[in-house]
């Protein structure tokens, strides 16, 4: 168990670095704005899950590993920056699709595993977890792991009300655009560039959070 202390100070820090913009949000407004609200809302779910395997490797000592490898930090953001690339192209090209009625087969598993898939392989959530979680447990009152565990559900819980507000919010904006399908394909194009940038931003980062 956390300290109860430690507990507190840990989640004003984890709200306040949730609350920055960075490249969770991009890729939620981005998805939002391809998908709509639901689409959206299924990727913040998808992506929060998707840290909870990163989570896991902090508390059993390998996310350090992975973070101190240059090799290892080099092909996990690869292998992420080229997925985001990959989704973004496919919102432009199935951007006239923008104003269809989604599908209800097979979409929400669709769309958890590719938020997923984003989630476990950003690096810089790595990076966050093993340099920021185990200087908030006490070895005194407990299991280390069993406290990284505690204090990154603490953090994705966090990161999934806020990420869910930024869906909404984009999900909103793009519904103002449902009377016209060509603007809304426009808009669907537009999200799609925005998370085909964010994969540029991905690649070309370094290891510093």
């Amino acid at each position: 168990m956390v300290p109860p202390e430690q507990l507190l100070a840990f989640i004003p820090v984890a709200l306040l670095l949730v609350l920055v913009p960075g490249p969770s949000v991009l890729f939620v407004v981005g998805r939002s704005l391809s998908l709509g609200r639901r689409g959206g809302l299924l990727s913040v779910l998808g992506n929060a899950l998707g840290n909870l395997p990163l989570i896991v490797a902090v508390a059993c000592g390998v996310g350090a590993v992975v973070a101190a490898s240059a090799t290892a930090f080099t092909v996990l953001k690869l292998a992420g920056a080229a997925y985001l690339v990959w989704l973004g192209i496919s919102a432009i090209r199935h951007r006239h699709r923008a104003a269809e009625p989604e599908p209800a087969d097979g979409t929400a598993t669709r769309l958890l595993a590719q938020g997923f898939v984003v989630g476990a392989t950003n690096p810089k959530t790595l990076v966050f977890f093993a340099a920021v979680l185990p200087q908030f447990t006490d070895p005194a009152v407990g299991s280390v792991p069993a406290q990284i565990l505690l204090l990154g559900a603490v953090f994705v819980a966090i990161a999934l009300v806020c990420d869910a507000l930024w869906a909404l919010g984009a999900g909103r904006a793009r519904h103002w655009f449902d009377r016209s399908p060509r603007r809304l394909a426009d808009l669907s194009a537009g999200g799609g560039v925005a998370m085909i940038g964010l994969g540029g931003v991905v690649a070309l980062s370094g290891r510093h959070a």
